[in-house]
């Protein structure tokens, strides 16, 4: 008999990390611990030690700073900085993730061109061909002593709720578990690796420790289906939720999640004992490892420097006023009654389009609305996404069952005092989905069933008809229906806007010069009687 030899396979995850290379928070300019700086320096640490190692990204990389946004308007003709970072680290792959398409295709394939490594995508097809979209589907890795990995990546096939249509136009969006379930079985039969990883830039509809249903199962996450559908899978790295998942295994495959924004390197360690020429798994286990005070690799930082110089100038630019408070102290409570902040944004909507209703969400709990001297900064840190806006031919009914889903967004407490509904924050924050609006007056009662809310909806002091028709602006991520506003999906779009939201606002300050902090109340939330509206009570 063969001698009986033992190694690890150490998989290395980053997922989420939304641009973000720098440890700074771009909108107070504050040293933050995360980043792609700080995820390098560990890297390195651990190839040092360990020798079987595979980087894998899983998606939403190129998008979300305000450097990426940057880079995109003003410096394309140079090398994308995460891909330069990336190069830099040698990953072995990339998976294609759904904010990956919010610059547009171009972007996008320009970054795969710049890679030295692949990018995965075997659900993302080519419309013409049926054939994988960018190239791979999947990769095979040897290691020492003969040990083959092969890493599969999929992607979230929801994509088209949410993206603009011409951005993925050249693609057909396969069933994730289906095309799962075919490319496992022929990666077993044709390439016999020894550890099969799947990166599925998605996540978990159901609880990974009880199976309990998390959420609605639109298809967006199917992270449990995967474990418990597809046979084959040894580790599942996934990603999308913003959530930050290990030390579990679900169905004899160890799960990960490594968080967002770089704050977090998932890792997942597979032993392995290899007897008669064939090695077996004997033992696997996730961790996620913090990076706050891990310190940043100064070979990134220089080689990023030069974007970060060019974005920090234009972001201190200055670019009008504020008459009044436009500063949000208490995001539940600017959510709660109506804030100048919402208000600005849905007049600046309603004049770029022409629409004289609109809606608009607080996007999440770290925007601090506009000082007194607005810069870009201010600006790009208010308004997180590179949205475009849609005007959208719809009904009263429409209307109504929109304001119904933003309705949801509330409860009562066991006090009957108002609160945040669970799922709106868990699995996975959602603030952005609770939409306010402007150009009506609504009254929504907190008391009352989900479905039963708006009690008073009128346009134009006349009550809301439910066949009488509507145009509304949007932003393009609700007027493709995310965030289950269905009532959106496929009505009839009567204009766009191509200017994304940050310069349309830039371009507000910039031509009226001093903006007043105002606010018309056109809007309430009540609980039954009109108490309990305490924002220090919530769940």
């Amino acid at each position: 008999m063969a001698r009986e030899t033992e190694t690890t396979l150490t998989v290395l995850e980053t997922s989420d990390v939304h641009g973000h290379i720098f440890p700074v928070n771009y909108g107070t300019n504050a040293y933050a611990g995360l980043g792609m700086a700080k995820i390098a320096t560990l890297v390195k640490e651990i190839r040092r030690k360990e020798k079987n190692v595979l980087l894998i990204d899983n998606g939403d990389n190129i998008q979300g700073t305000p450097l990426t946004y940057h880079y995109v308007k003003f410096m394309s003709g140079e090398m994308n900085p995460v891909v330069k970072v990336m190069n830099h680290l040698r990953y072995d792959a990339a998976v294609v993730g759904n904010h990956e398409f919010n610059y547009g295709m171009e972007v996008l394939e320009r970054a795969v061109g710049q890679s030295d490594f692949p990018w995965l995508s075997a659900n993302l097809l080519d419309k013409g061909t049926g054939e994988p979209y960018f190239g791979k589907p999947y990769i095979i890795k040897l290691f020492e002593g003969g040990l083959k990995v092969a890493v599969l990546g999929l992607t979230t096939h929801y994509i088209p709720n949410w993206e603009k249509p011409e951005h993925i136009r050249s693609l057909r969006f396969e069933d994730t578990v289906e095309s799962a379930k075919r490319w496992v079985k022929k990666i077993r039969a044709e390439e016999k690796p020894d550890v099969l990883v799947l990166s599925y830039h998605g996540g978990f509809e159901r609880d990974p420790d009880t199976g309990a249903p998390d959420e609605a199962e639109t298809g967006e996450n199917v992270a449990y289906r995967l474990c418990m559908e597809v046979e084959g899978i040894d580790c599942l790295l996934t990603g999308h939720q913003h959530r930050k998942i290990w030390g579990k295994t679900i169905n004899g495959v160890v799960v990960l999640q490594p968080g967002c924004n770089g704050q977090y390197l998932g890792k997942a360690t597979i032993r392995l004992k290899k007897a008669e020429g064939r090695w077996t798994i004997i033992g696997k286990r996730s961790e996620i490892l913090p990076l706050e005070n891990v310190p940043e690799d100064r070979e990134v930082i220089r080689l990023c420097e030069k974007y970060e110089e060019a974005t920090q100038k234009w972001l201190d630019r200055p670019i009008g006023r504020i008459e009044g408070d436009m500063t949000i102290k208490d995001p539940f409570e600017a959510r709660v009654k109506e804030h100048p902040f919402i208000e600005l944004i849905n007049r600046v909507q309603m004049e770029a389009s022409g629409a004289d209703i609109s809606g608009t969400a607080l996007f999440h709990d770290e925007v601090k609305g506009f000082r007194h001297e607005v810069t870009m900064r201010d600006i790009v840190s208010s308004y997180v996404y590179p949205n475009t806006l849609v005007v959208l031919k719809i009904t009263g009914k429409d209307l109504k069952a929109a304001l119904e889903r933003s309705a949801s967004y509330f409860c009562l407490n066991a006090k009957g005092e108002l609160a945040i509904n669970p799922a709106f924050s868990h699995p996975k924050p959602q603030h952005y989905n609770y939409d306010m609006w402007e150009g009506i007056e609504y009254v929504i009662d907190v008391s009352k069933p989900v479905g039963e809310r708006v009690v008073r909806l009128t346009y134009k002091n006349q009550k809301v008809e439910d066949d009488q028709e509507l145009l509304v602006v949007i932003n393009n991520y609700r007027a493709s229906g995310g965030g289950e506003y269905t009532m959106f999906k496929n009505r009839e779009v009567v204009r766009e806007i191509q200017t994304d939201m940050t310069e349309l606002l830039a371009n507000y300050f910039l031509e009226k010069k001093t903006v007043k902090a105002v606010c018309n109340h056109n809007w309430e939330i009540r609980t039954g009687d009109g108490e309990g509206l305490h924002p220090e009570n919530r769940i």
